[in-house]
């Protein structure tokens, strides 16, 4: 993956600075038609490992995103695949250890699934592309997946909260005996029972309703599957699009990105003043960068 962690100086368009930055020193500012532009916002107040799989092209399939850090990697259409976030990671100088949620095995670079409970991102790239956020196999960490400068139903997926918070204590995970609440499974891992699985009898979209459990995990993300059949509401298209994950952020939170040497943006902050603003910003950041490199 060619990524290029870049500190954030504002929270105020934080993406958006870090994006230019990364764009800036870099020289990256072409990409392949075919391409789908990923960008990847840490939020959080805390260190977290974005996994990706299959990660063989894009540099293993894991790595590490402290706070206020975005990255930058490309994938080519008919790629398919899922992203999420590990917390409370430690792993040794050769990139081996364990995670206390989303781990994927004992290395940093992910060559297999997440262990539940994790919050999921899914992706198909075609024409169009089909992406969602996935709470089935549980939750573990606010996810928002922003499509940017595409056209269709391309809609923001996931989170407008965090469930952690409001975790049934039956599917709580606990950090340590009696610590705080770092993700909430499923009802369906908890209790292995058909109607939560959506198995046998209810293995079909009339028999498999939602339930308490699901409802509480669609209240907090109204844009992501909270249980198997929830397609309505939860699974996008959208053409020609480029993508920003923002892991502890919310839908409603304007993101930006660069397409084809212009900035875009979400929702209505795409206004002449606001962008301009940003801009300037974004300049004085930059020089001062390359300034305080030469002192």
């Amino acid at each position: 993956m060619g990524r290029n962690p870049v500190p954030m100086n504002q929270h105020l368009g934080a993406s958006t600075t870090a994006l230019f930055v990364i764009l800036l020193l870099s020289g990256n500012w072409r990409r392949a038609e075919s391409a789908r532009v990923f960008t990847m916002i840490n939020d959080c107040k805390y260190t977290i490992w974005p996994a990706i799989t299959p990660g063989e092209n894009f540099g293993g399939g894991g790595f590490a995103l402290d706070p206020g850090h975005s990255v930058v990697f490309t994938a080519p259409v008919g790629w398919s695949g899922r992203i999420w976030g590990r917390t409370g990671c430690n792993f040794d100088k050769a990139g081996k250890g364990n995670c206390e949620t989303g781990s994927c095995g004992d290395s940093i670079k992910c060559g297999a699934s997440g262990k539940p409970p994790a919050t999921l991102a899914e992706f198909t790239l075609a024409s169009p592309d089909f992406y969602d956020v996935s709470l089935v196999d549980g939750f573990n960490l606010p996810l928002v997946v922003t499509p940017v400068n595409g056209s269709g139903n391309c809609t923001a997926a996931g989170c407008d909260g965090d469930l952690r918070k409001n975790c049934p204590s039956e599917l709580a995970v606990k950090a340590g005996k009696g610590g705080e609440t770092v993700a909430c499974r499923s009802a369906c891992d908890v209790f292995d029972k058909d109607e939560y699985c959506c198995r046998g009898v209810y293995g079909n979209p009339v028999t498999c309703q939602p339930t308490y459990y699901s409802k509480k995990f669609k209240e907090a993300c109204p844009t992501a599957y909270s249980y198997a059949y929830d397609d309505p509401t939860s699974i996008f298209t959208c053409s020609s699009t480029d993508y920003i994950l923002t892991f502890c952020s919310n839908r409603k939170r304007p993101v930006c990105t660069y397409h084809d040497k212009k900035l875009v943006c979400s929702g209505s902050v795409a206004s002449k003043s606001v962008l301009l603003g940003w801009i300037v910003s974004m300049v004085i950041v930059s020089i001062a960068a390359v300034l305080w490199g030469d002192i």
